[in-house]
């Protein structure tokens, strides 16, 4: 076998490694090296940055050295969030993002 053949698979192994050493290592020794308050606080705030990074760009889409682009997508998310705020339901917020999507397409097309 060659170096070509073997590195996929190296790089695969040796990555998945890092990963659960870096998570199994959190978890194994988070109770007897405690975190600071200022980090837990801060730590809290992870998961809505992460889904902010995720969802905006795909909502406003823009290019370097132009403003973001409007786009039917943020329409839905606004439908889909008020609905959402109406119900809470995690499944209304689904289906009324993607009917309104699918609305908001159908009518442009028309034009």
């Amino acid at each position: 076998m060659s170096f070509e053949d073997v590195y996929p698979y190296a790089a695969i192994v040796l990555l998945g490694l890092g990963t659960v050493l870096t998570r199994a290592g959190f978890l194994m020794i988070g109770d007897y090296i405690p975190l600071p308050e200022r980090v837990r606080s801060a730590l809290r705030y992870a998961p809505i940055a992460g889904l902010t990074a995720i969802i905006v760009p795909v909502l406003l889409p823009w290019e370097a050295g132009s403003l973001p682009q409007f786009d039917l997508k943020l329409l839905a998310a606004v439908v889909s969030v008020f609905v959402f705020i109406r119900t809470r339901n995690a499944f209304m917020l689904i289906a009324s993002g993607m009917m309104a999507l699918w609305s908001f397409r159908w009518i442009v097309s028309l034009f």
